[in-house]
């Protein structure tokens, strides 16, 4: 009984030491192993770190706009965290699909869309390799309005209202 109990604790320790080299990501994907005495049981976690580590940017507001900034900073492309930010809070409250059916675009045919609220041709002219077509796309959206945002004002933090 005794012998079982070091063995455990031996084994509980290794884990402990290893989840301290790791990270504390690993530790929380680690969790359920603590009891697992078999090697397989191990194979999971270490795949989903991975997989996890692999995936650079969050499918959320915060990640489209880091993502954007990456793709502008190898175009050349002026802009911040901060006045993305707040323009898209201001445009579209975060809504990726958001539409505008009721200013002077909409009703000559062309609805604002998307984060920034771009209309097509807009989207188009000003569209940045390397990004989707679809004007809805929140890093293709970002990123082609914050390419217009840069020739027409300098830079998407010089906009402070609807442009």
């Amino acid at each position: 009984m005794r012998a079982t109990g070091l063995r455990r604790h031996a084994t509980t320790a290794r884990l402990a030491r290893k989840l301290a080299l790791v990270g504390t990501g690993a530790a929380v994907l680690a969790l359920p192993l603590v009891g697992a005495t078999s090697a397989s049981a191990a194979t999971p976690a270490a795949a989903t770190t991975a997989t996890t580590a692999a995936a650079p940017y969050t499918d959320n507001l915060d990640g489209w706009i880091r993502q954007s900034l990456d793709i502008m900073a190898q175009h050349g492309i002026p802009g911040t965290y901060d006045g993305i930010h707040r323009n898209v809070i201001r445009e579209s409250s975060g809504n990726p699909y958001a539409i505008n059916n009721w200013d002077s675009n909409a009703a000559a045919g062309t609805p604002s869309k998307g984060l920034l609220q771009v209309i097509d041709p807009t989207f188009q002219a000003y569209h940045v390799p390397g990004t989707s077509w679809d004007p809805y796309d929140p890093v293709a959206n970002i990123t082609a309005a914050c390419n217009y945002a840069a020739h027409r004002y300098g830079s998407i933090d010089n906009v402070f209202g609807p442009y």
